[in-house]
C-alpha cells in the first residue's frame, strides 16, 4: 500500500480527523512525525498560508510551503494556488498566541522532503502509481504524485487516440494512475496510454454491426477519424460540416485486427458539451515491463519499454 498520496488523499480520514480534532492530539502528531492534511484558508501578503483547524488555526510559513520555495526553484504560485484547497504538512510548533488563541506552525516542506526521500526517490521506471490532476496545459497534465509533488504527463502520452488538449480527456481534481517512464534531474516522468489498454483489448469491447458513440479527434481530406475509446479510433468516410471535437454517432462496419483498423459510417453528427468520460483503466497496480499496442498480425509496431 502507497503512503505517501496526493493531497486530499486522507483529509477524511478518521486518523486525519482525530489528529486535527485537539491540541492535545496535534502534539501526539508532532511527537509520532505524522503526515497530515487540512484545509487551506488563506494566503496573506507575505505568502503564508493559513489553515483551519477546529480548535484554532495552523499557519504554514512561506519558506516552510513547499521544497524550493527558499531557494527561488518553485515560484510563489505554488502556494497561492492552495488556496481553498487541501494541503499537506507536519506540525512544527504548537502554542499560545498574543490573543491566546492556539497556534500551530505547520510545515509542508517537511512533509514534501519525507515523500521525496521515502516514496518518489524509490520509484522504478514502469510502476503504476496513483495520481491526481492538479492543472492543464497545451502540452500536458500536470499531476500531484504524491503530498504536492509536482510531475508532469505529456500530451503525446496521455492516449493512443490524439487529443487536441488534455481537457479532452482529464479535468482539474481527477484521480488518475500513471507509469513511470524514468527521472531527469530528480524529476519524475510519467505516460499514462500504456495503462488504457492494447488495440485487441479496445477492440474487443465492440462488434460490427453495432451502433456507438465516438468524438470526432481529426478531419483528413480522405476520412474523418473518431474515437471510440481513449486507445481505439476507426475512420470513415469524408462528409460535410463535420468539424473536430464534434460528437458522433456511428456504425460500426468492421473491425479488422490485421491492420488494426475499425471502419466506421457516420451516422450523426452534433456539437456537445460533455464531460471527459470515466477512464477505463485496463491496469491499474503494478509494474509493467514492455507494453505492446500493436496485434500480432499487424505489420505495424507500437511498443513502449520501460528499463
Amino acid at each position: 500500500m502507497i503512503k505517501y498520496l496526493p493531497e486530499g488523499k486522507i483529509f477524511n480520514s478518521a486518523e486525519n480527523r482525530y489528529y486535527l480534532q485537539s491540541e492535545k492530539n496535534m502534539l501526539e502528531a508532532q511527537a509520532r512525525g505524522l503526515i497530515l492534511e487540512g484545509h487551506a484558508v488563506l494566503c496573506d501578503a507575505e505568502h503564508n498560508l493559513t489553515v483551519e483547524l477546529p480548535f484554532g488555526k495552523g499557519i504554514i510559513p512561506r519558506k516552510e510551503g513547499a521544497v524550493g520555495i527558499e531557494n527561488g526553484s518553485t515560484r510563489d504560485i505554488a502556494l497561492l494556488s492552495r488556496v481553498n484547497k487541501t494541503v499537506c504538512f507536519k506540525v512544527m510548533q504548537v502554542h499560545r498566541n498574543k490573543s491566546g488563541e492556539c497556534e500551530c506552525i505547520l510545515s509542508r516542506r517537511l512533509a514534501q522532503e519525507e515523500c521525496l526521500e521515502n516514496y518518489i526517490s524509490t520509484l522504478k521506471s514502469g510502476e503504476v502509481i496513483p495520481a491526481k490532476v492538479t492543472h492543464l496545459e497545451p502540452f500536458g497534465c500536470f499531476v500531484d504524485i504524491g503530498c504536492g509533488i509536482p510531475s508532469l504527463i505529456p500530451i503525446d502520452a496521455i492516449s493512443v487516440s490524439r487529443i487536441s488538449h488534455p481537457n479532452d480527456r482529464f479535468f482539474n481534481g481527477q484521480d488518475i494512475y500513471a507509469v513511470v517512464k524514468g527521472s531527469d534531474s530528480g524529476r519524475i516522468c510519467l505516460s499514462h496510454k500504456e495503462l488504457l489498454g492494447t488495440w485487441e483489448q479496445n477492440a474487443a469491447l465492440f462488434s460490427a454491426g453495432e451502433t456507438v458513440g465516438g468524438v470526432v479527434r481529426s478531419v483528413e481530406s480522405y476520412g474523418i477519424f473518431i474515437e471510440l475509446a481513449p486507445n481505439l479510433a476507426g475512420l470513415a468516410e469524408p462528409r460535410e460540416g463535420v468539424t473536430e471535437g464534434q460528437a458522433a454517432s456511428v456504425y460500426i462496419k468492421a473491425l479488422i485486427p490485421e491492420k488494426m483498423k475499425v471502419k466506421l459510417i457516420i451516422v450523426d453528427v452534433f456539437d456537445s458539451a460533455s464531460f471527459p468520460s470515466k477512464i477505463n483503466y485496463f491496469i491499474n497496480s503494478g509494474r509493467i515491463d514492455r507494453w505492446e499496442y500493436s496485434t500480432r498480425e499487424c505489420e505495424k509496431n507500437i511498443v513502449s519499454e520501460f528499463f
